[in-house]
């Protein structure tokens, strides 16, 4: 949901935004035939489903009416570029791979039924004090957070005063929107990403602004 905020124009930060703010736009890929059921992590071969492909349409219509979109940037993951190649079509706009948007290395978690997960002692702690927790053979939360944070850096380097769209995963656009929010990393399960939502953050000279979060539907987002 967009984030509300009763103080007047003249103090409102979103209506400050000076020629050097950049927008990242973040979305979850779109359903696949496990989605809520299995933790695929990184595992290959994993394509949208049907429902999924529809998400991807729909989103790419609504994102494309954005202007001064400079760039798309996708994880690796079939799922992840699946999602992306409508925007990319609409666009014209090549579709940047990066590494730095993958989903966390789940370890010998990947690829088992959430159901059987849920058992495990160290679920809990996934929830809990995530910033603790390392998947077994796999990435850290903090390690996620760092990656995460760096594919900003690369943004902002890069993009400067523009918009830039990114496909990801649900944990990893988690732990950035905690970050912008100012957040320990440990709350970063309260926060809700549903496949195929849009979140933004706008990065400028006066500091970030979370612009919203898990949109499903309608939003707007003004170009720098």
């Amino acid at each position: 949901m967009a984030n509300e905020n009763s103080t007047s124009q003249k103090n409102n930060p979103a209506e400050k935004q000076d020629e050097k703010s950049t927008i990242l736009v973040l979305v979850r890929h779109g359903n696949t035939a496990t989605t809520g059921k299995v933790l695929p992590g990184r595992a290959r071969g994993l394509d949208l489903s049907d429902d999924g492909k529809a998400q991807a349409e729909e989103v790419a219509d609504r994102i494309s009416t954005i202007e001064n979109i400079a760039a798309i940037y996708a994880s690796p993951l079939e799922r992840a570029q699946q999602t992306a190649a409508p925007l990319g079509k609409r666009l014209n706009l090549e579709i940047r791979t990066s590494d730095l948007l993958y989903e966390c290395d789940f370890g010998d978690w990947t690829g088992q039924e959430l159901k059987e997960l849920y058992k495990l002692p160290g679920w809990n702690q996934v929830q809990r004090s995530p910033s603790l927790f390392r998947f077994p053979n796999g990435e850290s939360f903090v390690e996620m957070a760092e990656r995460m944070s760096k594919f900003v850096e690369l943004v902002q380097k890069s993009h400067r005063g523009q918009v830039v769209v990114a496909f990801s995963h649900a944990d990893p656009i988690k732990t950035l929107l905690c970050s912008a929010l100012g957040m320990h990393l440990d709350m970063f399960q309260r926060l809700v990403i549903a496949t195929c939502s849009v979140s933004a953050i706008s990065f400028a000279s006066g500091g970030t602004l979370v612009l919203g979060s898990n949109w499903q539907k309608d939003f707007s987002i003004k170009a720098p």
